[in-house]
C-alpha cells in the first residue's frame, strides 16, 4: 500500500485542528526567543512541534519527522512529515491573527499530502496528489486571471534576509506596477494556500525554507496551478529555495518581474 493512502486524511485534519488551543494561548506567545535577525520562535512553536511529531508518530512510527524548530539536517529516509508549527511566528507574537500550522507529508522526493490550517477564520486547506485541493470540505481552484492586470499578486520580503532588500523590493516595485494590487500577509503557507483557492493570482518570496513551501505547493499544483523557483525550475524540498507560485496563466508574466 503506498503512504498516501496508509495515512487517513481525516486523522491528520483533526490532529491539526487541536493545534488551534496552542496557538490561542497569548500567555505562551509571549514566551519569545530570538534564532536570528528578524527570526523568533515562542513557545507556541515548540509547543505545536512536540504535539504534532509525538501524534504523528502514534500514526505511523515508520514516517520520520523534519520540522522548523529543528532546522535544515539530512534525512536518512524516504518518507517524513516537514512541518512549520506557526508560520507567521512574527504576526502571532503581536497577535497580528494570520498565522497558520503547515504540514507536508514527503515521499521520495515529492509531496504527496498537505495541510495549511488558520485558526483564526477555521480554515483548512489540504490536499493529496493526484486527488485535488480543498477548503473546508469543498473542492477549491486557481483563479481564471490572464494577465497581471487582471488579479493581485502576494509578496514575501524575505525578513531574514534583509541583505537581499534592494532586489526583493525591485521585484516588488515590478509587480505592483504590472498587477491590480500586491498583498503581503506576512506567512507564506497561507499565501500559497490563496493562490490555490484563487483569492490571488500568484505569489513570490525569496529563500524560503521547506517547511514554508512543502504543504503549499501541492495545494497550488493539485488546484491547477504552478509553482516554481525564480528561474522556472522545480522547487528543492531539501533546501531553501526562491518560491514564484501562479494560476499558471499569469506565471510566465510573474517570473520576468522576479528576473535579476
Amino acid at each position: 500500500m503506498e503512504v498516501k493512502d496508509k495515512i487517513a486524511m481525516e486523522d491528520v485534519l483533526e490532529l491539526i485542528k487541536r493545534t488551534r488551543a496552542f496557538i490561542e494561548n497569548r500567555e505562551r506567545a509571549a514566551h519569545i526567543k530570538m534564532k536570528g535577525p528578524a527570526d523568533y520562535v515562542t513557545q507556541v512553536d515548540t509547543d505545536i512541534q512536540k504535539f504534532l511529531s509525538e501524534e504523528l508518530g502514534r500514526l505511523d512510527p515508520e514516517i520520520q519527522f523534519l520540522g522548523e524548530e529543528e532546522g535544515l539536517h539530512e534525512m536518512t529516509g524516504d518518507t517524513y512529515w516537514i512541518l512549520d508549527p506557526v508560520d507567521g511566528t512574527t504576526n502571532l507574537i503581536h497577535d497580528y491573527q494570520h498565522s497558520v500550522v503547515s504540514l507536508g507529508l514527503y515521499d521520495k522526493g515529492e509531496i504527496i499530502m498537505g495541510v495549511i490550517y488558520d485558526p483564526f477564520r477555521e480554515d483548512i486547506y489540504y490536499a493529496k496528489k493526484g486527488r485535488g485541493s480543498f477548503l473546508n470540505g469543498n473542492p477549491i481552484h486557481v483563479s481564471e486571471a490572464e494577465t497581471l492586470s487582471e488579479t493581485i499578486i502576494a509578496v514575501g520580503t524575505s525578513p531574514y534576509n534583509k541583505e537581499l532588500a534592494d532586489g526583493t523590493f525591485r521585484r516588488i516595485r515590478s509587480v505592483f506596477e504590472k498587477s491590480q494590487d500586491i498583498r503581503r500577509t506576512g506567512t507564506a503557507a497561507l499565501d500559497l494556500a490563496y493562490v490555490a483557492c484563487g483569492r490571488t493570482g500568484g505569489f513570490f518570496e525569496p529563500l524560503l525554507n521547506p517547511w514554508d513551501f512543502a504543504a503549499g505547493m501541492l495545494l497550488v499544483t493539485e488546484a491547477g496551478g504552478r509553482i516554481t523557483d525564480f528561474q522556472g525550475e522545480p522547487l528543492n524540498l531539501l533546501k531553501k529555495s526562491s518560491v514564484v507560485a501562479t494560476n499558471g496563466k499569469v506565471h510566465d508574466e510573474l517570473m520576468e518581474c522576479c528576473d535579476g
